[in-house]
């Protein structure tokens, strides 16, 4: 029996198991790339895996290394004993520290003096360096000095009293001011000065001593409060003594104002008005402050004297006395003329003196 191609595809058709047949090819092939795929990833991590939790990479393999051991000690070499024989005859090595003797902790290094420090000298001023002051805030400061004594030209020395805590150049200034422009001012008064009254210099404290303000520049060791300069023959230039001379004390006013950044004195603040602040504030376009009014002298008054006793008075033992005061009224009676038409009058009876009051 003969069929035709077009009846044998009607009657045997294969179509459908082809189709199947190509379908399951394709899903063994996707499936075996999947499977490549994985396996291929395991060997590098994903590009957004950045702590490492996708698909663990595979450890590499451990390849165990040999550890080459040390060459065998030469016979020429010296043994350990001999290295050790010094050390027991008490002569330890140069570059190694004793056995027993611990190491010797390297000393500090030696802090630099300032230019200041290096000027400053005992001919100039009595002023041992001290330690740098570190208080709370910014309280304290380096390179200070306490000043003692200012060593004048002709070798006698004035005494700070009490010693001043000051820094290096603020302690400079106060020398060569006493130097240069007091001990003229001494002579012009016929004398020589002798101590230097200290009233304030390093303080840890706010201006003006109030609780919460700027810290002042006696908190930085950078001022000085000078009340007085004395003399050797007892005299004492009160800078804001009124009774003073006012042509002294616009000498040292002028003297102050054209050496320190600041001075505070009457008239500023009722804070100062019986001492003189100096300092060396550091200020912008190096502004300075001067603020001290010179008051004129107070006016000289005389005491209120009692008047002068009369002539005619009597002596003071005499009218002390009450019964000697009666006689000598009696004797002036006496003496009197009596008029010729009057009656003598009838003598009168002594009488008790009156209290003089005290005022």
């Amino acid at each position: 029996m003969s069929l035709s191609l077009p009846e044998f595809r009607r009657k045997w058709s294969c179509r459908g198991y082809m189709s199947a047949g190509a379908a399951m090819v394709t899903a063994a092939l996707g499936l075996s790339l999947v499977l490549a795929d994985r396996a291929e990833a395991r060997k590098y991590a994903a590009p957004l895996d950045i702590f490492g939790l996708g698909t663990p990479r595979p450890r590499a393999t451990v390849h165990s290394a040999r550890i080459p051991l040390p060459k065998p000690r030469p016979e020429e070499a010296p043994k350990a004993a001999e290295e050790a024989a010094p050390e027991a005859d008490g002569k330890p090595s140069s570059d190694k520290p004793g056995g027993n003797k611990p190491a010797e902790a390297a000393p500090p290094p030696e802090k630099q003096l300032s230019a200041c420090r290096l000027a400053l000298t005992e001919e100039i001023a009595i002023a041992p360096s001290i330690p740098d002051i570190r208080g709370p805030g910014a309280c304290g400061g380096e390179d200070l000095v306490r000043l003692e004594a200012i060593v004048l030209p002709d070798k006698r020395k004035v005494a700070v009293k009490p010693a001043a805590i000051l820094r290096c150049p603020m302690a400079s200034a106060i020398a060569d001011w006493v130097r240069k422009d007091m001990v003229p001012l001494a002579a012009s008064l016929g004398s020589t000065i002798s101590d230097l009254d200290n009233f304030d210099s390093f303080e840890c404290r706010g201006r003006n001593r109030i609780v919460g303000a700027m810290l002042s520049e006696h908190g930085k060791a950078n001022a000085l409060d000078v009340r007085a300069i004395k003399l050797t023959n007892g005299q004492s230039i009160g800078l804001t003594d009124r009774t003073l001379s006012r042509d002294v004390r616009e000498r040292v006013l002028h003297s102050v104002c054209s050496r320190f950044s600041t001075v505070l004195g009457p008239g500023s603040d009722w804070y100062h008005e019986d001492h003189i602040h100096l300092d060396l504030a550091q200020r912008r376009n190096d502004y300075r402050i001067c603020q001290w009014n010179v008051w004129d002298p107070l006016p000289q008054v005389a005491p209120l004297l009692p008047a002068e006793r009369p002539e005619e008075a009597p002596p003071r033992e005499v009218a002390a006395k009450p019964e000697a005061k009666d006689e000598a009224d009696d004797a002036a009676a006496e003496k009197s003329p009596a008029p010729s038409d009057k009656s003598v009058p009838e003598k009168r009876q002594p009488s008790k003196p009156a209290t003089k009051k005290r005022r």
